[in-house]
């Protein structure tokens, strides 16, 4: 699992030139759902997300999670971060899930988004949708469940 986080002071998901979710200070979090993803991704990617230290202190520095300044996040399902670009010039989703599956491990993340009772918004899965954001920072991190080799 794939999950694209940004900082945001705030976030919108617009369907049909209408805005169906808003969040304030948070995180907009993007997901990609892989073939070979389950409940250890979901639950990595969601304690990941909540704790990571990325908003600032007092000082300025990076100490804080998304729990200690009561934020919100907004969560966007986008298989596209699952594109593989190495061959060619079109992206290749071999590995991301399919639909039916997908949508059910992205349907467990949000709830287990929920279990830390912050305002968890989400976008509409499947659709064509325009995602408009204020990143904070910027900050913007990728987070892969699994084992990944940077090179």
């Amino acid at each position: 699992m794939t999950g694209l986080i940004q900082r945001v002071s705030r976030a919108e998901v617009w369907v049909n030139e209408k805005c169906i979710s808003c969040i304030k200070k948070g995180i907009l979090l993007l997901v990609g759902i892989a073939t070979d993803d389950g409940p250890e991704d979901v639950a990595y990617l969601v304690n990941k997300t909540v704790h990571l230290r990325i908003f600032s202190d007092k000082k300025g520095n990076l100490n804080k999670s998304l729990l200690d300044v009561n934020g919100e996040i907004l969560v966007v399902s986008q298989f596209t971060l699952l594109g593989d670009t190495r061959k060619g010039r079109r992206p290749s989703f071999t590995y991301a899930a399919p639909t039916e599956e997908a949508e059910i491990i992205y349907r467990s993340l949000i709830e287990k988004l929920k279990v830390f009772q912050i305002i968890v918004k989400e976008g509409v899965y499947g659709e064509m949708m325009e995602v408009k954001l204020t990143n904070n920072g910027p900050v913007t991190l990728i987070i892969n469940s699994k084992e990944k080799t940077w090179k």
